[in-house]
């Protein structure tokens, strides 16, 4: 027991302590409450969700994801302060009661032997962390890239001098209480359930024996007590604000944006300006945060070295509001804007949308749908936006897809084949959402004729909307769009109630995304599956057989079918009956690198950084594939990869991206479905110019080529259709339907792509003129002011 003096200074500093850390906990409760009314529930189920809350953060399972070595440091720490909690209340308590914890029956030999392994686990656990924070090769992980803005907090080194104050009380403060039991039982004797406390008590003088344990009463609960005060304020409060995280987070997956209620009057607030204006979630997102950088290691803007960091971005946020006075917690506005402190245009724009860094995140932040809130703010309030996005607009607007083109020619890419409308089959089996890219574009056209093809084959009664299909508007949304996107969603939602499909099969994961998962938003509840999803239960009913190849094959997660739908094993079954050589990219699965089109980069330049997204994917890929004779696929599952990826330089000749699909009607074909003619290679003539669309995108993305180490120089990507190698569609015996069909569809044209002989391998040189950049990085491209068209204006 401590004597009566220690007994009232204890009680004294515990109250002045108590008190000041509960107002530090209450200013971060007004803070995160002046954040936006969230447009999703949540607390819903709540008795669920703080069961779910509680399994999560006992079990750490997230902090184990990705770095399972610094893991299992972190739980050390963890688990050892979830039992310091009962500890430092049975060592309170002692302080004024003569409390009896000899190792005499089980309950307390438990008790004395859990506080001692874990006091030496916690002291291993920090100085293992401290390590490889300031002195192992590991410290990089928390550096940032140069181009990325960070708080002057953070470049005045606080997240340092908040580690080394937060390290430093632990170990005084588990440190302090070990001592103390060591002096404990240099009095009352030895104890083999305290192995720890043992071996220290032999550093404590008998004659001061009574000292040290004071000493260590007053340095372990005295700290504690006084740490509570500067507690709010690190990055520690995460102890707390994880859990409570895990209780209010999303139902909805990662790839569904949080709906928005559209303000477009005078004075109106759509997305974020400022901190106040994103939702309360993403304020908590702020104290939850670890500042572990696992969400930056995955980020595929900042791999690629630009100005994106997600960590930064939840770092900054929290910078500022620990600056932000009682003003702003009454209801006052804060002083700067999310684009001044927190994120730089350049940064927001660079975001693919990819959802790594909500899936890798240890407490469940959101940090890509604060950027999302910025760019809606950007194009709805202020009208500002990457230039290249202007094109994809108003081909949206006036077309109904990004690329412009007259709606009349959605169909094209049928001419040959017997492909159906709702209008010639009302009521069909399956409805084949063709999408934007392969109604458009020669290379996904392949995908959507060798899957209709497959129909065809296995007798599957399907139907396309043709000229009645528009946009999804993912492209739109992601941009930051709204009000587009609600256009173009609202007229789809209608088609597809009046057409009422049993079921919508997509082979872009973006449109199987926006129709299956956020059309449900507006009202448009639609069962949507992958294309390879459905050729699976094909081939696995006997309606498909195919013969595989000697080719080795990679995979390539897109990220809408992935990461945000949890599709992984759909085109892989599918790949491992067309290949016995299919090999795993070290980033696969929910762990997947981006190709670099989503978030509608596909229709603007690339941020300036140290390489492509889609050259480090490819790179990954080639590496796996290896070098040396035979065919060499990179397989795909959307179009927007397929593109990407194509055209990257530094994919080489040997190497072909081919959809699944396009894979499996080659298999079909080698069981007897047909004869594949092999292409020959011969330079391309080119034929008469194709009609020119309404609007040509003008979609230009930066590819960087080493000059000198002073100098990076970019040359200009050409339009999607770029590639170095075009393979034209070999001409494939079309499958005749059965005689059991009571509607004859109609035989469309031949088939040829447009503007080169058909049945060749094409060379095409692409000549795109240079343009030397400052090294410090080029400026921001110049962003035009659009005012988006109302509902009624169109």
């Amino acid at each position: 027991m401590l004597p009566l003096s220690s007994k009232v200074g204890f009680v004294v500093f515990a109250v002045m302590t108590g008190a000041w850390g509960l107002w530090g906990f209450y200013r971060l409760y007004r803070k995160i409450r002046r954040g936006r009314r969230d447009t999703e529930a949540r607390f819903d189920g709540l008795a669920g969700r703080v069961g779910a809350a509680l399994v999560t953060t006992l079990a750490q399972s997230r902090t184990f994801k990705r770095r399972p070595v610094v893991g299992v440091f972190h739980s050390f720490i963890f688990y050892g302060f979830v039992l310091y909690g009962l500890v430092n209340l049975v060592d309170a308590v002692e302080g004024f009661y003569s409390l009896d914890l000899r190792p005499a029956n089980v309950f307390t030999a438990g008790y004395l032997l859990l506080a001692d392994v874990f006091s030496f686990l916690v002291l291993v656990g920090v100085v293992a962390l401290v390590a490889r924070r300031f002195l192992l090769p590991s410290r990089r992980d928390f550096q940032f890239h140069e181009r990325t803005l960070l708080h002057e907090d953070v470049r005045r080194g606080r997240i340092s001098r908040d580690s080394v104050i937060v390290s430093g009380f632990i170990l005084f403060h588990v440190g302090s209480r070990a001592l103390g039991a060591a002096a404990k039982i240099v009095v009352d004797g030895p104890d083999r359930y305290q192995p720890f406390a043992s071996l220290l008590a032999g550093l404590v003088p008998a004659a001061h024996a009574q000292v040290v344990m004071v000493f260590g009463y007053w340095g372990a609960l005295g700290s504690v007590l006084l740490f509570l005060a500067y507690f709010p304020y690190t990055k520690h409060v995460h102890l707390f604000m994880a859990p409570l995280k895990y209780v209010v987070e999303r139902k909805a997956s990662s790839g569904v944006m949080p709906p928005l209620e559209l303000n477009l009057e005078e004075g109106g607030v759509v997305g974020a300006a400022k901190l106040e204006d994103l939702a309360w979630p993403r304020m908590l997102d702020a104290y939850a945060c670890i500042q572990c950088n696992r969400c930056q290691d995955v980020c595929p803007a900042a791999a690629t070295g630009k100005a994106l960091s997600p960590a930064a971005l939840e770092i900054n946020k929290r910078m500022e509001l620990n600056r932000l006075g009682t003003a702003f917690e009454l209801g006052g506005d804060s002083p700067r804007g999310l684009l001044q402190f927190a994120i730089s245009p350049e940064a927001a724009w660079a975001c693919t949308t990819c959802g790594a860094c909500v899936e890798v995140c240890p407490v469940g932040d959101e940090q890509m749908l604060d950027i999302l809130d910025i760019r809606r703010n950007q194009v709805l309030i202020e009208g500002e936006f990457p230039q290249q996005l202007q094109t994809a607009f108003r081909g949206m607007e006036r077309a109904q897809n990004p690329w412009g083109i007259n709606r009349g020619k959605r169909l094209d890419w049928a001419e040959g084949l017997k492909v159906r409308t709702t209008e010639e089959n009302p009521e069909p089996e399956v409805l084949y959402w063709v999408g934007c890219a392969a109604s458009y574009d020669p290379s996904a056209q392949k995908t959507a004729r060798a899957f209709v093809q497959l129909l065809d084959h296995a007798g599957v009664d399907y139907a396309v909307l043709g000229k009645r299909e528009c946009c999804t508007g993912d492209s739109a949304r992601r941009a930051g769009n709204e009000l587009l996107y609600r256009q173009l969603a609202d007229e789809n939602v209608a088609t597809l109630h009046d057409v009422k499909p049993k079921l919508i099969v997509a082979s872009c994961p973006h449109c199987m995304n926006a129709i299956g998962k956020e059309y449900g938003q507006i009202g448009g509840e639609f069962r949507v599956v992958h294309h390879t999803e459905y050729l699976e239960t094909l081939v696995t009913a006997g309606k498909l057989e195919a013969v595989s190849s000697g080719a080795k094959v990679t995979y390539h997660d897109p990220c809408y079918l992935g990461r945000h739908n949890g599709v992984y094993d759909a085109p892989r079954n599918l790949l491992k009956v067309l290949s016995n050589d299919v090999v795993e990219m070290g980033r696969s699965r929910e762990g997947s690198f981006c190709c670099g089109a989503g978030g509608a980069q596909f229709w603007k330049e690339e941020e300036a950084g140290e390489e492509r997204i889609s050259e480090n994917r490819v790179r990954e890929a080639r590496g796996v594939l290896g070098e040396g004779e035979g065919e060499k696929v990179l397989a795909v599952g959307c179009p927007f990869c397929k593109s990407m990826l194509g055209s990257t330089p530094g994919k080489g000749e040997d190497v072909v991206v081919k959809d699944v699909a396009e894979l499996l009607w080659e298999g079909v074909l080698r069981g007897g479905g047909g004869v594949v003619e092999p292409p020959v290679r011969v330079v391309a003539e080119v034929v008469a110019p194709v009609e020119l669309p309404v609007v040509v995108p003008e979609v230009v993305t930066p590819l960087m080529e080493a000059t000198s180490p002073d100098v990076v120089v970019f040359s200009e990507r050409k339009k999607w259709e770029s590639k170095k190698l075009v393979e034209v569609e070999a001409r494939l015996p079309i499958v005749q339907e059965s005689a059991a069909e009571s509607v004859e569809p109609p035989v469309r044209k031949k088939w040829e792509p447009k503007g080169k002989v058909a049945e060749v391998l094409v060379d095409e040189a692409v000549v795109a003129p240079v343009v030397e950049v400052d090294p410090a990085g080029p400026a921001a491209p110049a962003r035009k002011k659009w005012s988006p068209k109302r509902a009624g204006d169109v």
